[in-house]
């Protein structure tokens, strides 16, 4: 458990692929901050990328001894990043953004402002995403999906870029879950939150590391891990065929012995036989998954592992 808060404010941003752009976003956010508090530091946690970000963290955090810098042993994610940058985080009120520039450094004045009104969690809204069609497409879907499944309204419009108290820092980091989902570890650990309009920028040069196999494979991660849903649906499928084939079964043998129709030859029973068959694997295959993430979870690895950390005390 972390002591009493010996900082203001804590800016973490997880950090892959953004060399070119960590200079700017330093800048940016000490512009943003330092009229809010003099107490202050900012937390980039540096997920393994294919560039020379932690060269880079490194001689930022040289030159400035509030900018502190952590590396993962790996490539990890980037929830997993966030989480590491929560634990080693130190301020009464953390900020949380994407090291893209597309969250503006510049509207955390609103968002604190906004939380000193009494609010614990201040979410940023991007009520004008500059996001690629094909991307915010999936984006709607994929919360759609994961608000459907999980009973929780979701809101594509919201992702990590917010303010939280550190005491739902702690909440969070008390979270004992082998898959983290940012977002949906804020939704679960509640509190008095809200959500404000902000300006959402275009990405200054590069692609999203998020491509199509990756993006589904997280929805895949999420959706059994803070949904059983899908179990439930399994049991809800099989009710509704066992009853449709014993209504069928009893139609086609009343109108057999009617003498208005054949008993269904070899194709027909071949068909059926495939069809359950293909059913039962892959109802077989969301229980396998489940069970999987049961096995990943019992082996109670860290989520993260830290390789290196600069300008941090002792931990």
């Amino acid at each position: 458990m972390k002591n009493k808060p010996s900082i203001h404010l804590s800016v973490v941003s997880p950090v892959y692929g953004a060399a070119t752009l960590l200079d700017e976003l330093v800048e940016r956010i000490i512009l943003s901050i330092e009229p809010i508090s003099q107490s202050y530091e900012i937390v980039l946690v540096d997920d393994c990328g294919p560039d020379n970000s932690w060269k880079k963290i490194q001689a930022q955090c040289r030159q400035n001894q509030k900018i502190k810098g952590l590396r993962l042993s790996r490539n990890f994610g980037q929830h997993y990043a966030i989480s590491a940058g929560l634990d080693y985080s130190q301020g009464e009120w953390v900020i949380v953004m994407d090291c893209d520039l597309q969250d503006k450094p510049e509207e955390i004045g609103k968002l604190y402002r906004k939380a000193q009104e009494g609010y614990e969690i201040v979410l940023a809204r991007r009520h004008r995403r500059q996001d690629k069609f094909l991307k915010k497409l999936l984006s709607r879907l994929f919360h759609a999906t994961l608000s459907y499944l999980t009973g929780i309204e979701y809101n594509n419009e919201v992702a990590n870029f917010g303010i939280y108290h550190q005491k739902v820092v702690k909440a969070i980091s008390g979270l004992d879950e082998n898959i983290r989902y940012f977002p949906a570890m804020v939704k679960w650990v509640g509190f008095h939150s809200t959500t404000i309009p902000v300006e959402h920028a275009q990405r200054p040069e590069g692609e999203s590391s998020y491509n199509l196999k990756k993006l589904l494979n997280l929805s895949i991660d999420i959706i059994l891990s803070y949904s059983d849903k899908p179990l439930r649906m399994t049991v809800m499928l099989g009710l509704i065929i066992s009853a449709s084939s014993l209504l069928f079964s009893i139609l086609v043998i009343i109108k057999t012995i009617q003498g208005e129709m054949e008993l269904l030859g070899n194709a027909g029973i071949l068909i059926s036989i495939w069809f359950l068959a293909g059913l039962i694997i892959f109802l077989l295959g969301i229980i396998g998954l489940y069970v999987g993430k049961v096995f990943q979870g019992v082996k109670n690895r860290p989520i993260y592992i830290v390789n290196e950390a600069v300008n941090f005390e002792e931990r």
